[in-house]
């Protein structure tokens, strides 16, 4: 598995919809080969797909800022009284963490607290080097906070327990040029004091093909899970990052809109990203087709430039054949792997 890599090339399209807001409620946008396009950031689609995983049967890390309350509770369920394990909870956070949120998997909090509980609940004993040792027994067992493997974790004051993402995720961009609408709407008071609207407002719109990239380091995986449980994160990742959709006005415009299409690579080397610097144009068949034709058109310039620096194992069409499902994609993608 070393140095292998596996890439989503993906074009997803969504009629009427505002899958992620800026700070005032307008759909995100972005500047790509001089042309306003529709834009969904990494960070949304990310936490999603993160949240989606715990419907494959995963178990999530905590991401929180209260990490010694978190830790306090684990020492309390390991036989702490209260004093021990808020003087526990607290000093082993201090090790961890300062005002961030910090990725934490059950695991390692039940770890920490037995390693408190070993030293008499005596707070002066924990050292960050034992708590480095015990994390790094058990992280990700049984793919306990597989998310933090996935998408990494970062430790500015125990660099030691820091953890390499394993898949990276592009800013969703649409194809085309992408203007921003307006829908003007009213509300109606059931309990009128006079006639008319109570409530008057604009919401702001899109309609768009996105582009998204995602790749995922097998090796990365491998370096921190362990060979056993790099298939069953495949999996859980792959149908996640078909499944889930970003969550924003969803009861109001219903986005919910699976993969169109997509290029699945098995290969090796160093990620390769497409751009669609020049926007796809529609002559009444929509924006998916001549999205279809340029990213085949645009993967295969590449592949060709890059040579042998290409490295491809496997390319797997997805949306072509209707009889090919996401669960025949994933059987091929692990089987490969497993090779």
């Amino acid at each position: 598995m070393k140095n292998k890599r596996i890439e989503f090339h993906i074009l997803q399209s969504f009629p009427v919809s505002c899958l992620n807001r800026d700070d005032v409620g307008s759909p995100k946008t972005a500047i790509v080969g001089g042309t306003r396009r529709a834009r969904v950031s990494s960070q949304c689609w990310k936490h999603s797909v993160r949240l989606g995983l715990h419907n494959e049967g995963i178990t999530l890390g905590h991401r929180t800022k209260q990490v010694a309350q978190f830790l306090t509770a684990a020492c309390s369920a390991a036989g702490a009284n209260e004093e021990q394990a808020v003087a526990c909870g607290t000093a082993m956070a201090n090790i961890l963490a300062d005002n961030t949120l910090f990725f934490i998997g059950n695991h390692e909090a039940e770890t920490f607290a037995q390693l408190a509980k070993d030293n008499d609940f005596d707070p002066v004993t924990v050292s960050k080097k034992a708590m480095t040792k015990a994390s790094k027994a058990v992280l990700n067992k049984n793919l306990d906070a597989l998310d933090i493997a996935l998408f990494g974790r970062m430790v500015a004051k125990c660099k030691e327990l820091q953890v390499e993402a394993a898949c990276s995720f592009s800013h969703a961009i649409s194809t085309h040029w992408a203007p921003t609408e307006y829908d003007a709407f009213t509300a109606m008071d059931d309990n009128p004091v006079k006639e008319g609207a109570a409530h008057l407002d604009v919401l702001e719109f899109n309609s768009a093909t996105y582009y998204r990239y995602v790749s995922l380091d097998v090796a990365s995986l491998l370096n921190s899970l362990g060979s056993g449980d790099v298939v069953l994160a495949v999996k859980a990742f792959t149908y996640s990052l078909f499944d889930q959709v970003p969550r924003a006005r969803q009861t109001t415009m219903a986005a919910a809109c699976s993969w169109d299409y997509a290029r699945v690579l098995v290969r090796t080397g160093q990620p390769l990203q497409l751009s669609f610097d020049e926007p796809v144009k529609s002559t009444g068949e929509g924006f998916l087709k001549p999205s279809i034709k340029a990213l085949d058109q645009q993967l295969q310039r590449k592949e060709k430039l890059a040579g042998s620096r290409f490295g491809k194992i496997m390319d797997l069409a997805f949306g072509v054949d209707e009889d090919y499902s996401i669960d025949r994609l994933v059987e091929d993608l692990v089987a490969t792997i497993e090779a």
